[in-house]
């Protein structure tokens, strides 16, 4: 039973809502989601590690998601990393902004990963 739904009905038993659930024809599934990104036109909404639920109702899917939200600016060239980040990796391995943004973008986002890859060429 998703959080969704124990707020919703806190006294009913989570077997019976089930139940219930698969009478309507609706089915829940977890997503082992590492991050979800919504994409408006002036900017990215970002939720690292969500809780996202797909639910189905009578063919019609639709997903729950739920998590801390950060807003970044779609006008900002490094666009995914927040200038903490970016500032970590030109600190700890000696490169340029540039540098170190390209280095997040083709690690991931992984700091460790981008600064190992910006030390082994220097």
């Amino acid at each position: 039973m998703s959080l969704l739904h124990s707020k919703m009905m806190p006294n009913l038993d989570p077997r019976m809502m089930k139940q219930a659930m698969k009478r309507m024809g609706i089915k829940q599934e977890e997503l082992d989601a590492e991050q979800v990104i919504i994409r408006l036109h002036d900017k990215d909404l970002i939720l690292d590690a969500p809780s996202v639920s797909k639910v189905n109702m009578m063919g019609q899917e639709s997903y729950q998601i739920s998590g801390e939200v950060r807003e970044v600016s779609r006008d900002e060239p490094e666009g995914m990393f927040s200038e903490e980040d970016i500032a970590t990796v030109m600190e700890q391995a000696h490169a340029s902004k540039e540098e170190a943004t390209k280095a997040l973008e083709e690690s991931g986002g992984d700091l460790a990963a981008a600064i190992m890859e910006l030390k082994a060429k220097e």
